[in-house]
């Protein structure tokens, strides 16, 4: 049987001060979160290219449209299960910058594809990069954060989503302004390879983590040298973590993972419906815009409002605690898109006009993107990185995340169909139901992590170091 963790060897690491080594793990794990976000608007902007240019090659139908917009997406669940299953078999720094090379490389060949299906199959590559970066990035952040300012590393470094989500309005409208539209998209394409590409070499080198060296492998040798990595040392003892079988971390830990799964299933269904077609959903407030630049500037104008919501979160993580933070974005977003839905005016599934001043009903919606940002969108991202045992820490972010990205590629898939069949009152109706769903899940299956250490929070079991293993 194992024991409760006790005279835990991370005590002096676990009380270190916020120093620039923390930054500098924060900026080596953060740049492929910069290259979701920007892909997440660019997608949207490209599709509005291809739907409204003649590019040869690039004729978009009812199927290829929604399989573009959810290739990247269906590929980051394989890319989540896999890379999460590997970083708890081999360790953290094993696999640590392949993620970056794959997501790099499959941007840098969309901006080069020669046709539709090629650029499907590009942008799949890239996706399966990004899956992979969620849980041994989640992972590494927390692993070698201090108690006291872990939530804010780990929530800085799914931060730079913002910093992307920028980025690409920026890009996606200068580069439409600017150059011909069948030049336009492939720019847009390849800017994203630049984030990942520039962290590939600092991911080689980053330390295994010391927790994953001490708990999992036994070597307290290498534990001490990746704590001297991080200005401190651990303190001796002779405890690995439990093994645990797949069918006992479910005994242990279903619940919660139905929690950290569930949560992050429907955060993904809301952010990506609303953000990769955030132009059919923007223009049917607005109207049609004179030109794609300018459409492009109006439906950048939620992800903008997001970016305050990142910061925030960052900023009040460790202070108000991940749980009391996603149920409040999750209330509010419900109620957000109740209210949306309700000021709409509607002949069949056609929007007609609001019952209230357009540019107050577009202030109203975009105020989603604040809330989804400061609440779930961050909090999923941040609470599976901190409640599950070491063994198992990337296995359970990368399950958590991938049954959110399939809820992305669900919704994604399903969008198009969804606008035609009910239309913009009904999907926001269906998005206010599944929020309130979401808080619910959050309320009775999520652990509060906020000040406390990753052992105890986990409730780690340890069992004695056997001599056959590393010293």
């Amino acid at each position: 049987m194992g024991s409760p963790f006790k005279n835990s060897p991370f005590k002096e690491f676990d009380d270190l001060r916020l120093s620039f080594n923390h930054i500098k793990v924060w900026y080596t794990s953060g740049m492929g979160f910069f290259t979701d976000a920007y892909d997440l608007f660019i997608i949207s902007a490209m599709l509005d290219i291809f739907g409204t240019q003649n590019l040869p090659g690039f004729h978009l139908t009812p199927f290829t449209e929604s399989l573009l917009a959810s290739s990247a997406l269906i590929t980051a669940v394989l890319g989540q299960l896999t890379f999460g299953f590997l970083a708890d078999k081999f360790g953290r720094k094993s696999v640590y910058g392949i993620e970056a090379t794959l997501l790099a490389l499959g941007a840098l060949l969309s901006a080069f594809a020669p046709n539709i299906i090629w650029l499907i199959i590009f942008r799949s590559i890239m996706g399966f990069g990004i899956g992979g970066d969620y849980p041994v990035s989640a992972t590494i952040m927390s692993e070698y954060a201090n108690v006291k300012d872990r939530g804010k590393l780990v929530a800085l470094v799914f931060a730079n989503q913002g910093l992307g989500s920028l980025a690409a309005v920026a890009v996606g409208a200068i580069s439409a302004y600017v150059l011909p539209l069948s030049i336009a998209w492939r720019v847009m394409a390849g800017i994203g390879a630049i984030p990942a590409a520039s962290v590939i070499y600092l991911r080689r080198k980053v330390p295994e983590t010391p927790r994953y060296a001490a708990l999992v492998k036994g070597d307290y040798k290498e534990a001490q040298r990746s704590a001297t990595f991080m200005g401190t040392k651990l303190q001796a003892n002779n405890v690995v973590s439990k093994k645990l079988s797949f069918g006992q971390f479910l005994g242990k830990y279903g619940a919660l993972l139905l929690g950290t799964a569930g949560t992050w299933f429907i955060t993904d269904i809301a952010l990506y419906g609303t953000g990769i077609y955030s132009g059919a959903i923007v223009t049917s407030i607005l109207g049609k815009p004179p030109s794609i630049g300018y459409e492009i500037v109006e439906q950048g104008v939620p992800f903008t409002v997001g970016f305050f919501g990142y910061f925030t979160a960052v900023g009040l993580m460790d202070r108000l605690g991940r749980k009391w933070i996603q149920t409040q974005g999750f209330a509010i977003m419900a109620a957000i898109y109740a209210i949306v839905s309700a000021i709409l005016v509607t002949s069949g599934t056609k929007v007609t006009g609001f019952i209230i001043p357009t540019t107050e009903a577009f202030a109203i919606y975009a105020l989603s993107y604040l809330f989804i940002d400061f609440g779930p969108n961050t909090t999923t991202f941040v609470i599976p990185a901190e409640v599950y045992p070491t063994n198992y820490r990337t296995r359970g972010h990368g399950i958590s995340a991938a049954a959110g990205k399939t809820g992305a590629a669900i919704t994604t898939y399903l969008f198009p169909y969804l606008l035609t069949g009910i239309g913009i009152k009904g999907v926001l109706e269906m998005l206010a139901g599944v929020s309130i769903v979401g808080a619910l899940l959050t309320v009775f299956f999520i652990k509060e992590p906020k000040l406390k250490s990753l052992e105890e929070i986990s409730d780690e079991e340890t069992v004695e170091k056997q001599s056959s293993q590393s010293q």
